[in-house]
C-alpha cells in the first residue's frame, strides 16, 4: 500500500474536473485515474451487445467483463455515452465491480481520481477532497464548444437540456448519489479559466498536505 497520498476530486459534468485532475496528478508526480471512464466504458460495452443500460443484469455483466482496451476506446464521449453511463452507474452491482477495482488504485500507487463519488464513497479518508461545479448554463456551453470542436452539430440548448437531465439522475440515484463530501472543498469554476482553477486548487492541495 501507498503512503502517498489520494485526492478525490468530485462535481458534475463539464465543470472542468478532469482537467483540473489531471494537472494535479501531473504536478504533484500522482497517478491519474478518470473514474468516469470506468462507467462509459460499462455503459458503451451495454449498448455494444443491444442491452438497455437500465438492465440491472446486463450492466453487471458488463462492468465485470471491462478490459483496459475498453477504456481506450473513442465512443466514450457524447449524448448517447453520458446518458448509458449515468444509467450504469445507478446500478448497485456495477458500483460493486468497480469499487475495489478504484480503491486498489489509489491504494497502491497514490493518485489524483476524478469521479463523482470518490471523495464520499469510493475514497471518503482521502487526504484531499475537492468538489468542482460551474453553472448549468456555463457547464453547457463547455461542452457545445467540445462538441463542435469534434464535428457535432448540436444545438446549445440541447446539450443544456441533456445535462440538467444527467445532473438529476446522477445526484437522485439511490447509490452514491452525486454531492460534496461535507469535508470537500468547494471550487466554483463559472468565472475561472483553466489555469485560475488550477491555481485555487493547488493552493487548497498543498494546505491540506502540508496540515496548514
Amino acid at each position: 500500500m501507498s503512503t502517498r497520498p489520494v485526492i478525490a476530486v468530485d462535481g458534475p459534468a463539464a465543470a472542468g474536473k478532469g482537467t483540473l485532475a489531471r494537472r494535479l496528478a501531473a504536478h504533484l508526480g500522482l497517478a491519474y485515474l478518470d473514474t468516469g471512464l470506468l462507467y462509459r466504458a460499462t455503459g458503451r460495452r451495454v449498448l455494444d451487445a443491444g442491452a438497455n443500460p437500465r438492465d440491472p443484469a446486463a450492466a453487471e455483466a458488463a462492468a465485470r467483463g471491462l478490459n483496459p482496451a475498453d477504456l481506450a476506446r473513442g465512443d466514450l464521449r457524447g449524448p448517447e455515452a453520458d446518458m448509458a453511463a449515468s444509467a450504469v452507474a445507478a446500478q448497485p452491482g456495477v458500483r460493486a465491480a468497480l469499487l475495489d477495482w478504484q480503491r486498489d488504485f489509489g491504494r497502491t500507487h497514490g493518485a489524483v481520481l476524478d469521479g463523482r463519488d470518490i471523495g464520499t464513497v469510493v475514497f471518503p479518508d482521502a487526504r484531499v477532497k475537492l468538489f468542482v461545479t460551474a453553472s448549468a448554463e456555463e457547464r453547457a456551453r463547455r461542452r457545445w464548444l467540445e462538441l463542435r470542436g469534434r464535428g457535432a452539430e448540436v444545438a446549445q440548448e440541447q446539450v443544456l437540456a441533456e445535462l440538467r437531465a444527467r445532473d438529476e439522475q446522477d445526484a437522485a440515484r439511490a447509490v452514491a448519489p452525486m454531492k460534496p463530501a461535507e469535508d470537500a472543498v468547494l471550487i466554483d469554476t463559472t468565472e475561472m479559466d483553466a489555469d485560475a482553477a488550477f491555481a485555487r486548487a493547488l493552493a487548497v492541495v498543498e494546505g491540506k498536505l502540508s496540515g496548514a
